[in-house]
């Protein structure tokens, strides 16, 4: 039976995750599993490899990127048959990632992006996501108004996202960003929460809507607003289909939409990638785009006042 190792590493969302080519070892190394989409993701992978005879080990290294490298190396020397990571970005543990080449160990990613020893990387299309949410954002204020920013570049897909709103502002002269923030991870909900009282108290009425690059710290921000202003109308929108997120939305809060991510159809297409390249085959191309879906309250079937 194949064994996989599921490492979880550093920060709330990167995985890396070690697989042995008999599969009597896979492992994640994952930086970011204190997320809500990173820990689906994880936890999507190892339903998926079950399926598949894999027995999988989730080893959390808690947010220290060092000890990814470090057990990263562990695995390749344990002579481990594949590398999984999750939501990280290759670079940031390049050695580690080469070390694995030069070894023949293959390694593919989900939700981090792409490198030249990484088979493939399976993920939303990140950059048009970060589009989409702004066209919606600025779409529901009329094409005009003050918005607050939160966002984590460190995450190589989050910062598409902020690249993705770049591109969109360019074309909205009329919309003007008067705060930002970048979130910290973990504790993105409690982060956003405390920047947003901090921007109310000092812009207040002046928000009309917060762009979140992913739902956490826009849950954070409704929080905040609930507390601070209830009564104001700006609108919050974020990207990611957290369950607390969709239940705000439903509710008719502030927070009026967000782009769902398929994070289990990330984890079936990875395993079916990583299960042809133990195989002896190849992956189906360098970059897989899995599709989101946008949820409002209308599309949750709910009439707001």
């Amino acid at each position: 039976m194949k064994t996989i190792k599921t490492t979880l590493a550093a920060f709330a969302l990167t995985l890396a995750g070690l697989v042995r080519r008999a599969c009597d070892r896979c492992h994640h190394s994952h930086p970011y599993i204190s997320s809500i989409p990173t820990n689906e993701m994880a936890q999507s992978f190892k339903t998926e490899g079950e399926k598949r005879g894999w027995d999988i080990t989730v080893i959390d290294t808690r947010n220290d990127f060092g000890q990814l490298a470090s057990r990263l190396e562990d695995t390749v020397n344990a002579k481990a048959d594949a590398i999984v990571l999750i939501s990280t970005d290759p670079g940031q543990v390049g050695d580690q990632v080469d070390m694995a080449a030069e070894a023949g160990i293959p390694m593919i990613s989900l939700d981090g992006s792409k490198h030249e020893n990484v088979a493939v990387n399976v993920t939303s299309n990140n950059f048009e996501l970060g589009t989409q949410l702004s066209e919606a954002l600025f779409d529901a204020l009329g094409g005009k108004g003050n918005i607050v920013k939160f966002y984590h570049s460190a995450h190589p897909g989050v910062h598409q996202r902020e690249l993705g709103l770049d591109a969109t502002l360019e074309k909205y002269s009329d919309i003007n960003v008067i705060a930002e923030h970048f979130v910290k991870v973990p504790g993105p909900v409690d982060d956003g929460r405390i920047a947003m009282e901090n921007i109310l108290r000092q812009y207040g009425d002046q928000i009309d809507g917060v762009w979140a690059a992913f739902d956490d710290p826009g849950i954070g921000a409704e929080l905040a607003t609930e507390s601070e202003l209830p009564d104001s109308k700006l609108i919050i929108m974020g990207i990611d289909g957290n369950a607390q997120a969709i239940d705000m939305i439903k509710s008719c809060t502030h927070f009026k939409g967000t782009f769902r991510q398929d994070f289990p159809g990330m984890a079936a297409a990875g395993a079916e990638q990583l299960e042809k390249i133990l195989e002896g085959g190849a992956a189906d191309s360098d970059e897989i785009y899995v599709p989101a879906v946008l949820i409002t309250p209308e599309s949750l079937g709910v009439t707001c006042p």
